[in-house]
């Protein structure tokens, strides 16, 4: 007899922190490894922060293309770094595995995870050869390219009519 193949639930896209991942998991997390201080200008809305990297993240737009109902996109961008130094998304990352596993929703065989190359478009460091030709050379056309050129901007010098 074959064995039926296994067809995952297809689920809904995630935009927002849904209320019982927040009470259960994630607002705890954030109490116990990131606590308010005692002292200085109040902290910005959790949720509402978490809500703006998720969409962050799920649009890959700029940090200061995110829409106001998040909050400022600065301090959502200082809240992320800072949960990143805590553990915060170490810690819920781990929490939310362990349920899934409970729930046996993810069927981890079929995960995987994608990466893209791509040219350095600024540049990046060149490797040097193991003779150190090529700093030689490099050295010798920089002093021939400002050889014989005048003082002053451009480099050529216009007539007057």
């Amino acid at each position: 007899m074959a064995r039926k193949k296994r067809v995952p639930k297809s689920l809904p896209t995630i935009w927002r922190c849904p209320d019982d991942l927040w009470d259960g998991f994630i607002e705890p997390t954030i109490r116990r490894l990131d606590p308010p201080k005692q002292a200085g200008r109040k902290r910005i809305d959790q949720r509402r922060a978490l809500d703006g990297m998720i969409y962050q993240l799920r649009t890959g737009c700029q940090w200061n293309s995110l829409p106001r109902e998040f909050g400022s996109d600065r301090s959502i961008h200082r809240t992320m770094q800072r949960w990143i130094e805590c553990g915060v998304f170490d810690e819920v990352i781990a929490l939310l595995i362990d349920h899934c596993d409970e729930l046996d929703d993810v069927e981890w065989e079929w995960q995987s995870a994608d990466a893209a190359m791509g040219k350095a478009r600024v540049g990046g460091r060149r490797r040097e050869k193991p003779d150190g030709s090529g700093q030689k050379w490099n050295k010798a056309q920089r002093a021939l390219r400002w050889q014989g050129r005048p003082a002053g901007r451009g480099g050529r010098r216009r007539q007057r009519a």
